[in-house]
């Protein structure tokens, strides 16, 4: 009988970089100045990332550029999202209350306070990320950027889609 080993350095891991924004603007305003900036045209994909909490079901939007001559995805991704609850209040009154709450889902939660992430997937040194946050730097009413160590997410199938 033949015994099949599997050897886990076979598998690759994505390879992509990660730029964490830290802004006001809403994901469309956002989208549109890093197409001003950069030479890339990002558009909105109607494949949210999917996620769930309890019983309700909800998406983070993404923004996608495609650059099939170089092999490079753009992706600008949401990292926040506020869902309602709504909880019936099953007290012994005469009327029947609802309550409704807010709570915040993150695609990545080890860095709660990030607005969006920049993923390109693309190989370290396809990209100049130094210089390509030069350029995003230029935007109005972006508090900070940086750059995100892949190595410290701990959620990060979240990021692979």
């Amino acid at each position: 009988m033949a015994v099949h080993k599997l050897v886990i350095d076979d598998f690759e891991e994505a390879d992509f970089q990660l730029i964490a924004i830290h802004t006001t603007l809403e994901d469309y305003r956002l989208a549109y100045f890093i197409n001003q900036n950069l030479p890339i045209l990002l558009s909105r994909s109607k494949k949210e990332i999917q996620t769930s909490f309890q019983t309700i079901k909800t998406g983070f939007t993404r923004f996608v550029f495609e650059d099939p001559d170089n092999q490079i995805a753009w992706n600008l991704i949401e990292n926040k999202k506020e869902i309602a609850i709504s909880q019936k209040n099953k007290g012994q009154t005469l009327f029947e209350n609802t309550e409704e709450f807010t709570n915040t889902l993150y695609l990545v939660p080890e860095y709660k306070k990030v607005d969006f992430f920049f993923k390109i997937d693309a190989e370290k040194s396809q990209i100049n990320i130094a210089g390509l946050m030069e350029k995003i730097k230029n935007i109005p009413s972006l508090t900070t950027l940086y750059q995100v160590d892949k190595s410290k997410i701990k959620s990060k199938n979240n990021l692979i889609f």
